[in-house]
């Protein structure tokens, strides 16, 4: 593939969020609606703790995806209460348009204490156009189980041959960073599919062939149909050394599968690196693939995880 990058389109320090947020839009993610594109992301609340919480925020583009027409005032889901599996913060959103009705996929952050944190997959709901959402209910509709014990998340869904199609995440297993004794995850990209978008059946296998080693972490699959085939760019790192050498960071990975279910992958075909200098030279994350006015394009993070926000690339041609 050959893309051109557009470079940063939102940078969060340079607007107001919700609930005094200013900084970090991590994981992008559009709902192309008739006259704009609303994407999705999340950005982070500290507290008095020093701790921090993702909350989900939103900005809406002119079509031109360029202009900025508004940014949400208040966050459009709640976290969740006391005890719930999305009480600390949810990241990312996957929102997307059925019958009329914008599902998203939430995947809902809480805090351990042996570990630093588990994740599940919730479902909220909203009938006012993307605006607000309502949760279905207060657990999730993926979480941990028999075969997928914990950190199941970064759920992406959409309805293909009539099925509710999902590609998520879920956690093999912990390990101890050898140079400062930290619990570091392990999380695979794995698919499930349903019938109604709530109750799913799951193979609970990797289907992303590694890379980087069986310690490789994949996350934030999405998925789109396009010149014949199902294609699907993902993030990958190391499990250790991530968070501060830039060899060891995230970097976008491909994968293209003729029937949802057999995956090659081919990061070379991607064609999309790392930049020689900016914001988006250190690391490339949380991507999301989507389809505007014939052209399709890729929203990513870039340096630290997103702090700085998230840009744009376009799709020029198939090589």
């Amino acid at each position: 593939m050959k893309w051109k990058k557009h470079g940063k389109i939102f940078d969060p320090s340079q607007h107001k969020l919700p609930d005094g947020c200013t900084a970090f839009a991590q994981s992008p993610q559009a709902l192309v609606l008739d006259d704009s594109v609303r994407i999705y992301f999340s950005t982070r609340q500290k507290e008095e703790s020093g701790k921090f919480l993702s909350k989900v925020a939103f900005v809406e583009f002119e079509k031109d995806l360029r202009n900025i027409r508004n940014i949400s005032e208040n966050t459009p889901v709640t976290l969740g209460g006391p005890g719930t599996f999305d009480e600390h913060g949810i990241f990312p959103f996957s929102p997307f348009k059925h019958e009329g009705v914008v599902y998203a996929y939430t995947c809902g952050w809480s805090r351990r204490v042996s570990v630093s944190v588990e994740t599940s997959t919730g479902l909220a709901l909203s009938k006012d156009n993307g605006l607000s959402f309502k949760k279905m209910g207060s657990g999730p509709v993926l979480s941990a189980s028999l075969h997928e014990p914990f950190l199941v998340g970064d759920s992406f869904v959409r309805v293909f041959d009539g099925l509710f199609r999902m590609w998520y995440i879920f956690g093999t297993r912990w390990i101890t960073n050898p140079d400062n004794g930290v619990k570091e995850r392990v999380y695979k990209i794995a698919y499930a599919s349903s019938g109604d978008g709530v109750n799913w059946e799951r193979d609970s296998r990797p289907i992303i062939p590694d890379k980087l080693g069986t310690d490789e972490c994949q996350a934030l699959p999405t998925v789109l149909f396009a010149n014949g085939k199902y294609h699907m760019v993902f993030c990958y790192r190391h499990a250790t050394g991530f968070r501060d050498k830039k060899e060891r960071g995230y970097r976008l990975g491909y994968a293209w599968s003729a029937d949802m279910h057999k995956w090659h992958r081919a990061d070379e075909a991607l064609g999309l690196g790392t930049s020689e200098d900016g914001w988006d030279s250190d690391m490339l994350c949380y991507p999301h693939l989507f389809e505007c006015k014939g052209k399709i394009y890729l929203l990513y993070n870039g340096n630290e995880f997103g702090r700085e926000g998230f840009g744009l690339a376009e799709l020029e041609s198939w090589i």
